[in-house]
């Protein structure tokens, strides 16, 4: 058994498929075919089955791969371990990112990462929250970003910021300075999948109504198109809007509902991921204080209405 076997049968996995799989490894289709099928005879069993719709694991092959990025994961803790005793931070840091946070907080601290580690490969993951803690727990990702509160998690906290209500152009709603959960809950809502959705629901149900989406997507720029397309109403970080489309208004909620997020660091970090904890720590120029009620801050708190979101 060899670590080649091993990248390969998890990058087969991932790309599921033989010829993707050596694109992404810059090996021949044939070679990554009988790089598995040596692994598959040398444990006895078969790891992954071929069919129509591409390449799978099977249940082995699900635990092999399990064992099989644990292993590369401690050969590459290996050699960057060995690497920072000298002072050089290097390997690769597996990143995992929530879709809203992405382009607005974490590209900047991956640019002065880059600039303080230039050694260090790092590879990007977008995810929504449930995804980010499960990778976290698998060691698929060395770090990544998730809501607080996150108890049993090694983080720093990341940022602080509104969620806010988003209504179509012309909505009666955007008469007023603010909106409430009352009135969202009586429109047809539009649901984002992405991780936010905890924060607004449980303030929901502790105003005493229900958000039942009538839609719901992933990607928050198919959230907005719902939205500016009139077919409900919606509730967004304020942070993801670099800018308000203009089929769409944004207005406060009522109560003022706000998400906070962190950067978490999977059990037995890499130096890299502790580096770049490190780096958001370094750049944080506010520290907003987190208690278990980190989705919601004090009903009495000012809202400006007329804040650019």
């Amino acid at each position: 058994m060899t670590l080649l076997q091993l990248r390969v049968l998890l990058a087969v996995a991932e790309h599921g498929g033989f010829t993707a799989a050596g694109t992404a490894l810059g090996m021949s289709q044939p070679a990554v075919s009988r790089a598995v099928s040596a692994l598959e005879s040398e444990l006895d069993t078969v790891l992954l089955r071929r069919g129509r719709d591409g390449v799978a694991l099977t249940d082995a092959g699900a635990r092999a791969a399990t064992h099989a990025r644990e292993a590369l994961r401690q050969v590459d803790l290996l050699r960057t371990e060995v690497a920072a005793v000298s002072g050089r931070v290097t390997g690769t840091l597996r990143l995992a990112s929530l879709p809203s946070a992405t382009g607005t907080l974490i590209a900047a601290r991956l640019r002065g990462f880059a600039e303080r580690y230039p050694l260090v490969t790092v590879r990007l993951l977008e995810g929504s929250d449930e995804e980010i803690r499960d990778w976290l727990d698998q060691g698929v990702v060395d770090a990544g970003v998730v809501t607080l509160p996150a108890p049993g998690l090694h983080l720093e906290l990341l940022d602080s910021h509104e969620m806010v209500a988003v209504l179509p152009a012309g909505h009666a709603l955007g008469a007023g300075d603010t909106v409430t959960y009352q009135a969202l809950a009586a429109e047809p809502f539009i649901r984002s999948s992405c991780g936010c959705a905890r924060v607004f629901e449980g303030v929901a149900r502790e105003v005493g109504v229900r958000l039942d989406p009538a839609f719901e997507a992933r990607e928050l720029s198919a959230v907005l198109e719902m939205v500016g397309a009139g077919l409900g109403v919606s509730i967004v970080p304020a942070v993801a809007l670099r800018t308000v489309p203009a089929e769409t208004i944004v207005r406060p909620l009522v109560p003022r509902t706000v998400r906070t997020l962190g950067v978490a660091a999977a059990a037995g970090a890499s130096p890299a991921a502790r580096a770049f904890l490190e780096e958001v720590a370094r750049t944080r120029k506010v520290v907003v204080p987190v208690s278990a009620d980190a989705g919601r801050a004090p009903l009495a708190a000012p809202v400006d209405a007329a804040r650019p979101v």
